[in-house]
Order: C-alpha cells, then structure tokens, then sequence
C-alpha cells in the first residue's frame, strides 16, 4: 500500500467507539523541518474521518 499510496495512505482503527484515523506512513520525524514533508496524507486521513462521520449521522448511532 505504501508503494502504491504512499502520500494518500490512511490507516482506519475498527471496533472503536469513535472513529479514529491516521496517515499511512507513520511520524516522519526524519523529514520533520526540512521542508520536505507533505500534508496529503494527513487531508486524506481527515477526509475519511469526515465521510465515516457523514456516514455514521446517516444511518444512525450503529458503530461502523
């Protein structure tokens, strides 16, 4: 997955009662500061985040 998406990757934690999402290819504390480290990931992660929570207020209170 990472080769194929590295900078649109998300993780998505099931069987929580909230909805939890992160980027894909960890902390990248070596890229930290450098300039070279992209937000894509993280936008991706969070519009997930947000179609789960459309999704959830559309069918109701079940967990997804």
């Amino acid at each position: 997955m990472k080769l194929l998406a590295f900078d649109s990757g998300v993780n998505i934690s099931i069987g929580l009662p909230i909805i939890r999402t992160s980027v894909d290819h960890g902390t990248a504390f070596d890229i930290a500061g450098t300039g070279q480290a992209s937000e894509r990931s993280l936008l991706a992660a969070i519009e997930i985040a947000v179609q789960m929570a459309h999704a959830k207020r559309v069918v109701g209170n079940t967990a997804l």
